[in-house]
């Protein structure tokens, strides 16, 4: 596979996983009526971006996660004052553009002093132009600009801090939840594209072994040893041979469509050996097996991440254990490489383990922010929307030091060899 390909894989994935995330969060602040005006890819500097509708689509350098910037979650950035000089631009006697600066560039506008604004609730502003005072509507999609930068307004039922409790629990809950379905969606695929355990096969005979001189072969399928039904099981027959050191065993094997009685006598080397290298044997799985496979194994994976959440919890890890971005490129690279079922089931782990993670409780994470709204649930009022924001803010830097950490310890891991 060539470099370019597996390249593009990994950014694929990277961008798909990210976007189905942060689409559960635009799609529900959306369907609740809460203005997005951000939906970001990365973090930091801008390198694409367009508006559509009320909301700019941005791609940013850093591709560790995403965003979905909605109005009131942070402070807005442009503040106006009684007192202020600004510019106005009507329609229809309703202001559709107001300007704060570069008043002097301004041709068809009215330039006047605030007396009284409200951007939120009444959605009004006071004007004072050469003395003379009108009260002149705002449009609730007004644009304010600022340095040549245009910001529409947030009246208070287009914030998110004005929906109920259920509406914004929705709308963060939302991102994990499509990275789940997403996962289960990939690890029915693998299904699909690798079919089901249908038998235990021999997938080699090494020379001289009790199998070999029993007559085994690569590609005999083992139907049952001692009179035991093999199914799928290879740790059942595994469970025999060391049970059988030095007794003759009876197995029955199929090849050729043809059933064939061969006696094994496992020696007495590593707990008892037959000399065979095993494999399953697989079949297309029907819609409904699809299905149940997909869960099994989304469940497992699902067990193991906990597992080693809690593993970090309680500090029993050592750093070397732990994998940055540079890791995370690395095993994709290798998993491309393995080819498209192993390729996307890395991809359905790698959801699920998104998903999981952004639900913790940790601050900064959809998990903090559900922890914010179940508190005030039960209060019946917010918390402190600054405070919040600090313990965010601060849960914000923690992760992205642990990640210049682990990025640093991948470098030096790599530069080792």
């Amino acid at each position: 596979m060539s470099t370019i390909q597996i390249a593009f894989q990994i950014v694929l994935m990277f961008f798909v996983l990210v976007s189905i995330h942060e689409w559960g969060h635009f799609y529900f602040a959306k369907r609740a009526g809460i203005l997005v005006r951000e939906f970001a890819i990365g973090f930091g500097p801008k390198l694409f971006s367009f508006k559509k509708g009320e909301t700019r689509y941005t791609l940013r350098l850093l591709p560790i996660g995403g965003f979905v910037r909605m109005a009131g979650e942070d402070p807005e950035i442009i503040q106006i004052h009684p007192g202020q000089t600004i510019g106005v631009r009507l329609m229809n006697r309703e202001i559709t553009h107001i300007y704060v600066d570069q008043l002097d560039r301004l041709t068809d506008a009215l330039i006047g002093t605030v007396e009284q604004i409200d951007l939120e609730r009444d959605l009004f502003i006071k004007l004072n132009v050469n003395e003379e005072i009108s009260r002149l509507p705002v449009h609730p999609q007004a644009m304010m600009i600022s340095k040549g930068r245009e910001t529409q307004i947030a009246p208070w039922n287009r914030q998110f801090g004005s929906k109920t409790v259920g509406q914004r629990a929705l709308s963060i809950v939302a991102g994990p939840v499509m990275n789940f379905l997403l996962a289960f969606v990939l690890f029915i695929t693998v299904v699909f594209m690798t079919g089901i355990p249908a038998s235990v096969k021999v997938s080699s005979v090494n020379p001289g072994s009790p199998a070999e001189k029993a007559g085994l072969q690569a590609g005999d399928i083992i139907v049952s040893v001692n009179h035991e039904p093999i199914g799928t099981d290879s740790s059942k027959l595994t469970s025999l041979i060391k049970q059988s050191v030095n007794k003759p065993m009876v197995w029955v094997i199929e090849r050729n469509q043809e059933q064939l009685r061969k006696d094994i006598t496992p020696e007495d080397k590593g707990g008892g050996l037959v000399g065979v290298v095993l494999m399953h044997g697989y079949r297309s799985a029907s819609p409904m097996e699809g299905l149940r496979y997909g869960g099994v194994n989304m469940v497992n994976a699902t067990v193991s991440i906990l597992d080693s959440f809690a593993k970090l919890a309680t500090l029993q890890f050592k750093m070397e254990d732990l994998g940055g971005p540079v890791r995370i490129v690395e095993f994709t690279s290798e998993q491309a490489e393995a080819g498209f079922a192993q390729y996307i089931f890395w991809a359905g782990l790698l959801s699920l383990y998104l998903g999981l993670f952004n639900l913790l409780p940790f601050p900064a994470l959809d998990g903090s922010r559900l922890v914010f709204l179940g508190f005030e649930a039960i209060r019946g009022k917010p918390v402190d929307p600054s405070r919040e924001s600090m313990v965010h803010f601060v849960g914000f830097a923690m992760l992205m030091l642990l990640m210049i950490a682990v990025t640093y310890n991948d470098i030096l891991r790599l530069m080792k060899g």
